[in-house]
């Protein structure tokens, strides 16, 4: 019996390693190709996405230096603009300046030559009012000195003496 056991397991081994082998076929053939395939395909897909991936993350990084040197720029050009809006602030007002100096010159100016022209005028007219009423003083101690005839006579004779002293 130990012979028919020996021969059934060396039979049932040869069957078992028949059928191994034929399924280990049929599967290369059926089932290993497709799924070699996709895991090809599956190999490449992801290939194919790491790819993708460095090429978006140099893209990311050139949009980041173009950014940055855009925003660098922007910064040039931002001071840029500010300082000559402050030189140009800064000339206006000296212009201003300037300008409202030479017109409170002029006013000064103005204003002096009119005191000037109102003080000489208010000395003539001083000078006038003085005059006036001098002669009217002069008439009226004349009026008094000559209303009697013996004053008149020796005014006469006090002006001839002076005249002949001089």
């Amino acid at each position: 019996m130990e012979k028919l056991i020996n021969d059934f397991s060396v039979g049932l081994f040869f069957w078992q390693s028949l059928l191994f082998i034929a399924l280990i076929l049929l599967l290369k053939k059926f089932a290993w190709g497709p799924i070699l395939m996709a895991v090809e395909e599956r190999e490449e897909g992801i290939r194919s996405a790491l790819d993708s991936a460095e090429k978006a993350k140099s893209e990311l990084e050139n949009l980041n230096a173009d950014n940055e040197r855009i925003l660098a720029e922007a910064r040039i050009e931002r001071d840029a603009l500010l300082k000559e809006a402050r030189e140009i602030k800064d000339a206006i007002v000296n212009d201003a300046k300037e300008l409202a100096n030479t017109e409170a010159d002029k006013i000064l100016t103005t204003a002096k030559d009119q005191i000037n022209n109102e003080k000489l005028k208010a000395i003539t007219e001083l000078k006038n009012s003085v005059a006036e009423l001098s002669i009217d003083i002069a008439e009226k101690v004349l009026r008094s000195e000559l209303a009697d005839k013996a004053k008149q006579e020796a005014l006469v004779s006090n002006a001839l003496k002076e005249s002949e002293l001089n």
